[in-house]
């Protein structure tokens, strides 16, 4: 699994590639959710799940329950002519599963370390 966490002030994220000891931290969670990110080794700070995908792509849907995928109807307007339009969306729910592949999370509280020292250092194009 896949965590991808940034931070809203500054805009910058990094991601980290979880261990089975780390995903159980965030197995049957939903978005929205906060927690201690002192178990992916950001002591001190705490995070909340914005969102993720499935193996698959799908993404997570905020406002599905549960664990499984579903075929929902989303209406959508156009701007030009304001007539509506209806298109099948399949999605996954908001809880977080084994059969997740990525996780994003923001960062809410911070910790003494700075976020500068924590996030990766942006490589030089080659």
């Amino acid at each position: 699994m896949k965590l991808i966490y940034s931070d809203p002030k500054t805009g910058l994220s990094a991601s980290m590639e979880l261990d089975e000891d780390k995903k159980s931290a965030l197995l049957n969670r939903k978005i929205g959710d906060e927690i201690d990110a002192s178990v992916f080794g950001l002591t001190g700070y705490k995070v909340k799940i914005t969102g993720g995908s499935d193996s698959s792509g799908f993404p997570l849907d905020r406002s599905m329950q549960g664990q499984l995928k579903r075929k929902t109807l989303r209406e959508r307007k156009k701007k030009s002519t304001g007539e509506r339009v209806y298109k099948r969306v399949t999605v996954r729910g908001n809880m977080i599963s084994t059969d997740t592949n990525q996780v994003s999370v923001a960062i809410m509280e911070y910790g003494s370390k700075p976020i500068e020292e924590i996030l990766p250092k942006e490589r030089e194009p080659s």
